[in-house]
């Protein structure tokens, strides 16, 4: 199957691989990593993950660097970020050792399905923890299954690095006040595809969501965190308990001081957003996807041109694409070579 995708042309969707790696948590004890064929796995019909969202997930991925080596992207910010995510639902964490060790070997078992260098894809990783004890009543699982799965991506969207309308979505929430907002939990994201699918029917590709207990703030994008370049060139991004920590987001703050550029973390009012120069939204998957307008309640927001990222945003995209690559000196050590 390798010898037949065309790997500049790679969407953002599940492709087969060879093999996934699992380890089961049973009598107190994490197991030997198992190497599964196939797409499938077994699992009881009363498990928590199916009746009560036990379920946390992590995205992360490897490069094949311009040196011919392949490397994965701060991997080990993703192992503390899915334990934090499994003690909020009352799971039990895989340790940092166990979760890059199952990376490791998931690209090992898929080598052929690491995308070359120049194509501008990559291989996506994938690690999920489910809750698998049978329940019936409500009660967290004793027994857990942490899954790595991997499959070779292109860009989130069809486009690429190009910009995207916005809309604010104050019919539906995405995260409550001092709830799971802030941890990488599987119901989050359901909470958010009924009111993403009715923002895109109006056109809008991307949904920005302001906090639930007021809609005063901004909180994050539907798909990945908020940040905004100012006219006097500084980083703004929301502090919020209800935003997930995002990596991709806390490399590009570290980037933009590295430019010489303030940053700042903080709440930022809704009726501010006329106020940016650049506004980007940030994640694993599309890096940064820079953002040509937001609408709210019938007002437009524009942000530079329509046709192409902002200078600041392209300039954080080629760094931060150029460290994954091996195309910049990985100067703050984030790249780890499997």
């Amino acid at each position: 199957m390798p010898d037949s995708i065309e790997w500049e042309n790679l969407g953002f969707q599940y492709l087969p691989t060879n093999a996934y790696v699992m380890s089961e948590f049973r009598d107190g004890c994490w197991s030997d990593m198992r190497i599964c064929n196939g797409t499938s796995l077994q699992l009881h019909i009363g498990a928590t993950c199916l009746h009560y969202g036990q379920a946390c997930f992590e995205g992360l991925k490897a490069f094949t660097r311009k040196d011919g080596t392949i490397a994965m992207f701060r991997p080990d910010a993703n192992a503390r970020r899915l334990a934090n995510s499994a003690r909020r639902i009352a799971m039990e964490p895989p340790s940092e050792k166990l979760f890059l060790e199952c990376c490791k070997t998931a690209i090992h078992h898929n080598l052929e399905f690491v995308p070359p260098y120049g194509t501008g894809a990559s291989l996506y990783i994938r690690p999920l923890l489910i809750g698998t004890t049978p329940r019936v009543g409500l009660k967290a699982a004793e027994e857990f299954v942490f899954i790595t799965l991997v499959t070779p991506v292109g860009p989130y969207y069809k486009d690429g690095f190009f910009p995207v309308k916005a809309y604010v979505q104050e019919d539906f929430d995405r995260a409550a006040p001092k709830g799971v907002g802030n941890v990488k939990v599987a119901g989050n994201y359901a909470a958010g595809l009924y009111s993403d699918l009715q923002a895109k029917k109006k056109g809008f590709p991307i949904a920005l969501y302001p906090d639930s207990a007021e809609h005063r703030y901004v909180d994050e994008f539907g798909t990945s965190n908020f940040f905004a370049i100012t006219s006097d060139n500084r980083y703004v991004t929301p502090d919020s308990n209800s935003v997930l920590p995002s990596i991709t987001n806390d490399s590009l703050q570290q980037l933009a001081r590295d430019f010489g550029m303030t940053v700042e973390k903080r709440k930022i009012p809704m009726n501010e957003l006329g106020k940016f120069r650049e506004i980007g939204a940030c994640g694993t998957a599309a890096v940064i996807t820079p953002v040509c307008s937001i609408t709210h309640n019938g007002t437009i927001y524009t942000f530079g041109k329509q046709d192409k990222a902002g200078e600041t945003l392209n300039r954080l995209y080629k760094e931060i694409q150029g460290i994954q690559y091996g195309e910049i000196d990985d100067r703050h050590g984030w790249m780890l070579t499997v």
